[in-house]
């Protein structure tokens, strides 16, 4: 559950996982929410430690956010309590999707980017200046009316090969 062959570590970032509740006066419900937290760490499946503690802290984040959204939403609740728990709730939210990010990124999932740094443009040669954007792989749509070549801007006006999947 904590994402190690160690029991020890799994023992430590469940009951890390489990501290982040508020607890209420009935055992019952506080029972059924460390349930869902062992659900929750089971759900998501860390690989390994580094894992396993960023879905903790994950956890910690998202409990702690639904407690300010409740204490926000209580009857009487002044506006300067509803204000102070909803721009708390907003900060814990955002460390939430900050840590999601960082999991993403540490299983690979995360958006990367290529920056090219130097380009040389031969005589006769065309290169594109801007951003380009794909799809990934199999994202694009094969076009089988797509000619097998264009015309350069050069005098000679010697056909330029274009892949058949570009």
């Amino acid at each position: 559950m904590g994402g190690s062959k160690s029991d020890n570590w799994n023992e430590l970032v469940v009951n890390q996982a489990i501290g982040t509740l508020w607890e209420t006066q009935h055992e019952s419900d506080n029972q059924a929410r460390r349930d869902g937290i062992l659900t929750g760490l089971l759900c998501m499946k860390p690989r390994d430690e580094f894992e396993g503690m960023l879905i903790a802290q994950m956890i910690g984040a998202h409990n702690a956010a639904m407690e300010c959204h409740r204490r926000a939403m209580l009857p009487d609740q002044p506006f300067v309590g509803r204000s102070e728990a909803l721009t708390q709730a907003n900060k814990l939210s955002r460390t939430f999707a900050a840590l999601l990010e960082g999991l993403n990124r540490h299983r690979g999932k995360g958006q990367q980017k290529v920056t090219v740094e130097h380009v040389h443009v031969h005589a006769g040669g065309q290169a594109v200046v801007g951003v380009v954007e794909t799809q990934g792989a199999g994202g694009l749509r094969k076009l089988e009316d797509q000619p097998h070549a264009l015309r350069s801007e050069d005098p000679e006006r010697e056909a330029l090969p274009i892949p058949r999947d570009a």
